[in-house]
């Protein structure tokens, strides 16, 4: 295996790559769509699920871990890895989206952040020296820098002072890393505005780092604002790291960005809009709980070879969603996921038999509907 952090670019297609990145826990082909694993579990699936879809990589979730059951205790059980049963690699966030997300319940300084638990409202500090702590200790192969997200809509100034900040708070995670076998990424902030994303831009890759992620997006604004964003500054990222987009999207986003040049995306999208009943397919988005599905004898999807869609109807489906039973989150979550794996092995494909343009054009047919 290629030393730890190594990142090769195999073939691009404009500006879409297919690339390779290695961690400690094994070889990442990209692009690649990360199921979320907020709390040390991909929500109705059990791991080995996920190894047949050909999950390559899951996200886990700082702040959550850190409140409960804590990464001391994950520490003492054998990391994070262990600790879910879950061999391949893992990337955690920093826990700022999440604290900053609390509003009401936190207060931000230079140190770091004062929050309390949206569990028990019990109070806890998180600096860049604590997140990189906790990552450190649940063992994750590719650690996300300690970062302030600014709302939406914010004020230039309030962008600008996050982003001055952000940087700051990057310094200090860099320096508070110790664990060789993790990846540290960098977080570009920097608003909605392309000056204020460049300048941050510059700012965070003036640290030398193994990788390089676009935060703050998907956080509110008309989707067409980040689509036309990541168009111009995903090209402008460095062409030898990772690229990641952080908390994108549905199908038509992933087409969208890949074309812009992103190799890493998450996203609780599939997940969640599962278990609400929504699913993706190649004939467009279906909402499983419509009276017309409740006789109808065809698999969710023809195009998908799924273990949902080679075993079951829209009408059984429909059944198990209006009935309330727990079958339909695992059923509606193997597809979703099934779905978006494919997805991104397909483009990652097409790319390298220099294809991709025409897949583009029939991807964007098929989800701009």
């Amino acid at each position: 295996m290629s030393e730890i952090g190594a990142f090769s670019v195999e073939k691009t297609c404009g500006e879409a790559r297919a690339a390779s990145l290695t961690t400690a826990h094994g070889e990442i082909k990209t692009p690649v769509f990360m199921p979320v694993g907020t709390k040390a579990t991909v929500k109705a699936m059990l791991p080995e699920e996920l190894t047949d879809l050909g999950a390559q990589i899951i996200l886990g979730n700082t702040y959550h871990l850190h409140l409960r059951p804590g990464e001391k205790t994950i520490k003492e059980l054998g990391g994070l890895h262990k600790f879910m049963n879950w061999n391949q690699p893992i990337l955690t966030d920093s826990g700022g989206f999440q604290v900053f997300s609390l509003s009401g319940l936190r207060k931000i300084t230079d140190e770091g952040v004062d929050f309390k638990s949206h569990i028990d409202g019990a109070s806890y500090f998180i600096s860049p020296e604590k997140s990189m702590e906790i990552q450190m200790d649940l063992g994750a192969d590719i650690i996300m820098a300690f970062d302030e997200c600014p709302p939406y809509p914010a004020t230039s100034g309030v962008v600008s002072e996050a982003s001055e900040r952000t940087l700051r708070w990057l310094r200090r995670s860099k320096e508070a890393m110790t664990r060789k076998e993790s990846l540290l990424f960098g977080i570009v902030q920097g608003g909605l505005e392309e000056s204020s994303r460049r300048k941050s831009l510059e700012q965070i890759t003036s640290v030398d780092l193994p990788g390089y992620a676009l935060g703050g997006l998907s956080v509110g604004e008309p989707i067409e604002m980040m689509h036309d964003l990541v168009r111009v500054i995903g090209p402008e990222m460095p062409k030898d790291k990772p690229r990641y987009l952080m908390g994108v999207g549905t199908p038509l986003d992933l087409v969208l960005m890949v074309d812009s040049g992103i190799d890493m995306f998450d996203c609780v999208m599939p997940t969640r809009t599962a278990r609400n009943g929504t699913l993706y397919t190649w004939q467009g988005k279906i909402s499983i709980k419509r009276s017309e599905y409740k006789n109808d004898p065809n698999p969710l999807d023809p195009e998908c070879g799924c273990y949902t869609c080679k075993n079951y109807s829209k009408a059984y489906l429909r059944h198990l969603f209006t009935s309330g039973e727990i079958l339909s989150a695992r059923l509606h979550t193997i597809h979703n996921l099934s779905f978006y794996i494919n997805l991104m092995s397909r483009i990652r494909e097409e790319i390298l038999q220099g294809t991709w343009d025409e897949f583009k054009r029939f991807c964007l047919d098929r989800f701009s509907k």
